[in-house]
């Protein structure tokens, strides 16, 4: 028999859909607070668009990720969940080494000696360059880092005088990382948010945390284990394809369940589909719907054992690869080196052997008598991210229908489409859900 409880600022049981980082930071918010959860998940695997892969009987990702110290709520629910940062994670001071010379890195002070030292010790800016930085990032800090209006990172750097090789080395590849946008259309103001929180918080926030196992590991598994140990429910393989309202609750697909709350945490392209059939959310519809997306492509070469590269992590400006990875001293994976290219580009046009052959001619200005590779992969995540575009409309994670919540990275912050959105959204849907008030228990 149904029946109504008054639980104050409870709830009594919340559907979520999806099981990326979003939708099982989330559940880890509600399974903790004793409310009972049930998280459905299309695939058969955890981690949505950051997840586990194996390739040639090597677990791998599906796209090489890096975090930073300043990405609190992901290592908080990394702990919480018992995925041990210190055992998982490499972490380095921040570092910019790039494969022709140009070798930043901040040493762990506070701001403004950590980007003052760092700069003025780099290895490929003058002094002039070292303390236009240092200007640059002081105006952003005067400003509180609100850049208004929103402008594309191209033209804000222009505006501060931020060209050559500061330009080159450290605002475009930071911008690009982190928005996963070409500077040409990123969003200053989500860039200045990335500088405050990496560079000018606590002393450890422009760590980068470099990933020592696969990402299933990191927490989507973990995540997983401690809703089920606290009653919660994931189902994989169970897709659902339209959602409605039913009392003061709701019903997914044909389910017998009956559902006081819902989060949808899905891709944005999935949970825009979801939402027709509501009249109300016309317009938060039509908000998903109007964003685009970033690539991110991750070349995967099996060289020899032998093979390395000179540091765990390594920039390189050539034509396609930004960012190498050498898995052999992240993960054990000899001879295994990650090429990341992202945001769109040319490389989206080439046939994946031709990436690969280009992406090993670059490796191979790199290492000395690189040979050829055993094998090769290249995993295109089209999807990767939204396109984190200068005054990009995001919708909020609060939408018309009572107790119909949004969580993903895709949604309103101040950050750009990373893991540590994902993470901070699903808690904050989590948080909003909790907050409810006189909930239906069924």
């Amino acid at each position: 028999m149904d029946r109504v409880e008054d639980v104050g600022h409870g709830v009594t049981h919340v559907a979520v859909i999806g099981a990326g980082w979003a939708g099982l930071s989330a559940a880890v918010t509600l399974a903790e607070r004793g409310t009972p959860v049930s998280v459905f998940e299309a695939s058969r695997n955890l981690g949505g668009r950051a997840r586990r892969v194996t390739v040639e009987g090597t677990e791998l990702d599906n796209g090489q990720h890096v975090l930073i110290g300043a990405c609190n709520g992901t290592l908080s629910l990394m702990r919480k969940v018992g995925a041990d940062p210190d055992r998982l994670l490499l972490r380095l001071p921040l570092e910019l080494r790039f494969a022709d010379g140009f070798h930043l890195r901040a040493p762990r002070l506070p701001f403004p000696l950590n980007l003052l030292v760092g700069l003025l010790t780099t290895n490929g800016l003058n002094l002039r360059q070292g303390l236009a930085a240092m200007r640059f990032m002081s105006r952003l800090k005067a400003t509180g880092f609100l850049v208004e209006p929103d402008v594309a990172v191209a033209a804000f750097l222009d505006s501060n005088g931020q060209d050559g090789p500061l330009r080159r080395y450290i605002w475009e590849p930071l911008c690009v990382s982190a928005l996963n946008t070409p500077i040409e259309r990123a969003s200053a103001r989500v860039f200045a948010s990335v500088l405050r929180d990496a560079l000018t918080g606590a002393r450890a926030n422009s760590d980068l945390l470099l990933p020592r196992a696969d990402l299933g590991k990191i927490f989507p598994e973990p995540a997983a284990d401690f809703v089920r140990g606290r009653g919660g429910v994931i189902e994989l393989g169970a897709a659902i394809r339209r959602i409605r309202r039913d009392g003061e609750g709701f019903r997914l697909d044909d389910r017998v369940r009956h559902f006081s709350h819902l989060i949808i945490a899905c891709a944005p392209q999935h949970a825009a589909a979801l939402l027709d059939g509501f009249a109300e959310l016309e317009a938060t519809r039509h908000t998903i719907e109007a964003l685009e997306f970033e690539p991110i492509y991750t070349c995967y070469l099996k060289y020899p054992d032998i093979v390395h590269l000179p540091a765990p992590m390594l920039g390189h400006s050539g034509e396609f690869v930004q960012w190498a990875f050498d898995r052999g001293q992240l993960s054990g994976a000899r001879g295994l080196i990650a090429a990341v290219v992202s945001a769109s580009g040319a490389h989206e046009e080439l046939p994946q052997e031709v990436l690969t052959e280009k992406v090993h001619a670059e490796l191979a200005g790199i290492v000395r008598n690189l040979p050829r590779p055993i094998w090769t992969r290249v995993i295109a995540e089209r999807r990767a991210t939204f396109s984190c575009r200068a005054a990009v409309r995001r919708p909020t994670i609060e939408t018309p229908v009572e107790r119909l919540l949004l969580a993903g990275d895709y949604t309103a912050s101040d950050y750009p489409g990373t893991l540590e959105a994902a993470v901070r959204s699903g808690q904050c849907a989590a948080e909003r859900a909790l907050l409810a008030g006189r909930v239906m228990d069924y």
